[in-house]
C-alpha cells in the first residue's frame, strides 16, 4: 500500500488512482482510533459530502468505517459544504468532522478533510496524529450501512436547514432581499447552490445544478474560472453584486458591477470596516502573511490588534478558537467572521458583505472607496512560476543566504520570513518569494498603489529570480 500524506487541509487524491475504497478505508480507520483515543463517554462524528463524483459512495464507506469501531455517525442527507459539515460538528458536540470534498481541485480529485470539535479545520498536531495511526491496510470487519443504521450508529441528518436557520438568526435577510441589489451567483456546480438558492431566493444564478466533473473546470473562485459571470454582468449591467462560491462553498470569490473581480484582500477590509466601525464589533484580526500591508495600517487606525501567521486556514483557527478575533482572513479567498464559526465561509461572507450594502445605501464600489479613503490605494498581483524543482531549491536558497539586495530598480529595504520571503521595497511596496511545498511551483506575490506598478515588481523579480 502506499503512503498516504495529508497536506494543509486533509488528504487529496485522484479517484481510483490514489482516493480509492481501500484507502479511504485506511484514513477512516486512522479517524476512528484517534476518536477513541480521545476516551469520551459518548464518541460521535459528522460526515458530509459535497457534489464530487462518488461523493456520497465515499461518505457511507468513512461511516461504516467509524461505525465498526463503535462511534456514532451523523450522517449528511445529501451533499453540503464544509462550512455546514463544521457547523453541525460544533452543535452536535461530536469528537470530530469529517467532509469528503477536494475543494478547489480538478474534478479527477476528491479527498478528505478533517474538522475539529469547536467547528472549524483540524489544527495541525490533529492532523498529525491522525496521519500516524493510518494502516499499510485496513483488516476490520464491516457490516453493511442499513444494519448499522437499525442499530443507530449511522445517523442521518439535515446540515443544511441547520444551516440556513443560523443564517436567519444572524442577518438581517429582509433588509437584504428588499434593498434592492440584484444579485447574482455562480455555484460553480459546486455544494454551495441549494444554500444559496434559499438565502437568495432572488439572485441570477450560475452553475447551479448537479455536475460532479464540474463541466471539466476546476471550481476555484479565480478570475480565470469566472469569465462566464463576468460576460453576463457585462452584457445585461442589472448584476450589482455578484460572488461564486468554490466546490466546497468555503472560499468566495466576488465580482462588481462591471465584471471586475474584487480580490481577497479588499473583502478583508470591507468586513472591518463593517464589524468595527458599523457594528461595534470587537476582536483582533488575524490574516495569512500575503495579505496586504493596508490591513495593518486599517488595523492601526481603528485600534485593533493584527495577528500575522504563516499561510494556511488551520493557523487563523488556531486563534479564532483561543482568542476574541473578529477577522480572520487569507489571501486566496477563505474568511472568517466572529459570530459564526472559525472556519472559511464563502456563503457567510458574501451576506455580511451584502447586509453592509442593505444597511448603509452604499454600492459595492462606494465600499471599496470608503477603504481606499481610510487607508489609500493598493493593488496586489500574484505569479505561479512552473518551474523545475533544482531550479526552485536554489532560488530558495539565495533568500535563505540574503543573496538578493534588489529586483530590478527597486532596493530592498527590510526583510520578513514569517512563510516565504517578504522583501520590503519602499512605502507601500513589497514582494514576496515563497516555495510550494507539494509542487514544483513558486509563487511570487507582489503589492504596490496600484496594479501596473505591482505587475512591473513582479516582472522584474521574476527576471532576477529565474537567474539562478
Amino acid at each position: 500500500m502506499n503512503t498516504i500524506k495529508f497536506g494543509t487541509d486533509g488528504w487529496r487524491a485522484i479517484i481510483a488512482d490514489d482516493f480509492t475504497i481501500e484507502n479511504l478505508k485506511r484514513v477512516a480507520w486512522a479517524t476512528a482510533l484517534w476518536v477513541k483515543e480521545q476516551k469520551q463517554p459518548k464518541p460521535s462524528v459528522v460526515v458530509g459530502y459535497d457534489c464530487r463524483f462518488g461523493g456520497k459512495m465515499f461518505a457511507e464507506t468513512s461511516a461504516k468505517v467509524f461505525a465498526s469501531a463503535g462511534i456514532k455517525v451523523y450522517l449528511s442527507k445529501d451533499f453540503v459544504s464544509t462550512p455546514m459539515v463544521s457547523l453541525a460538528t460544533k452543535n452536535l458536540d461530536a469528537s470530530c468532522g469529517v467532509i469528503i470534498t477536494a475543494s478547489h481541485n480538478p474534478p479527477s480529485y476528491n479527498g478528505f478533510k478533517l474538522k475539529g470539535s469547536y467547528g472549524g479545520p483540524a489544527l495541525p498536531a490533529m492532523i498529525n496524529e491522525v496521519e500516524k495511526l493510518i494502516p499499510e491496510a485496513f483488516t476490520g470487519h464491516v457490516k453493511s450501512h442499513d444494519e448499522y443504521v437499525k442499530e443507530h450508529l449511522i445517523v442521518y441528518h439535515d446540515f443544511e436547514t441547520d444551516y440556513i436557520a443560523h443564517a436567519e438568526s444572524s442577518f438581517d435577510l429582509n433588509a437584504i432581499r428588499n434593498s434592492g441589489i440584484r444579485i447574482g451567483y455562480d455555484g460553480m456546480y459546486g455544494a454551495g447552490q441549494n444554500a444559496a438558492k434559499k438565502l437568495l431566493p432572488g439572485a441570477t444564478l450560475l452553475h447551479c445544478d448537479f455536475n460532479p466533473s464540474f463541466h471539466g473546470t476546476a471550481p476555484e473562485p479565480i478570475m480565470k474560472n469566472l469569465t462566464e459571470i463576468a460576460e453576463l454582468i457585462k452584457k445585461n449591467q442589472d448584476i450589482d453584486f455578484a460572488f461564486a462560491t468554490d466546490g466546497d462553498a468555503d472560499r468566495i470569490g466576488l465580482l462588481d458591477n462591471k465584471g471586475n473581480f474584487v480580490d481577497s484582500h479588499h473583502i478583508i477590509l470591507m468586513l472591518i470596516k463593517y464589524l468595527h466601525y458599523y457594528k461595534k464589533k470587537k476582536g483582533k484580526v488575524v490574516n495569512s502573511f500575503s495579505c496586504t500591508s493596508k490591513i495593518g495600517e486599517m488595523c492601526a487606525q481603528f485600534g485593533i490588534e493584527q495577528i500575522v501567521t504563516k499561510i494556511g486556514f488551520k493557523y487563523i483557527c488556531e486563534f479564532m478558537i483561543k482568542e476574541d478575533v473578529m477577522v480572520g482572513g487569507e489571501e486566496s479567498g477563505g474568511i472568517a467572521v466572529t459570530g459564526h464559526i472559525p472556519e472559511r465561509d464563502g456563503i457567510w461572507i458574501a451576506l455580511t458583505l451584502l447586509e453592509y450594502m442593505a444597511k448603509t445605501g452604499k454600492s459595492l464600489d462606494d465600499l471599496i472607496q470608503d477603504v481606499y479613503n481610510t487607508v489609500g490605494t493598493f493593488a496586489l498581483e500574484r505569479y505561479d512560476l512552473h518551474i523545475d524543482e533544482t531550479l526552485k531549491q536554489r532560488i530558495v536558497k539565495n533568500c535563505n543566504d540574503g543573496y538578493y539586495i534588489s529586483f530590478g530598480n527597486y532596493n530592498i529595504i527590510k526583510a520578513e520570513t514569517i512563510d516565504g520571503f517578504k522583501y520590503h521595497l519602499g512605502k507601500d511596496k513589497w514582494v514576496m518569494i515563497r516555495a510550494s511545498g507539494t509542487e514544483p511551483v513558486l509563487r511570487i506575490y507582489a503589492e504596490a498603489p496600484n496594479y501596473a506598478e505591482a505587475v512591473k515588481i513582479l516582472n522584474e523579480t521574476k527576471e532576477d529570480v529565474l537567474k539562478g
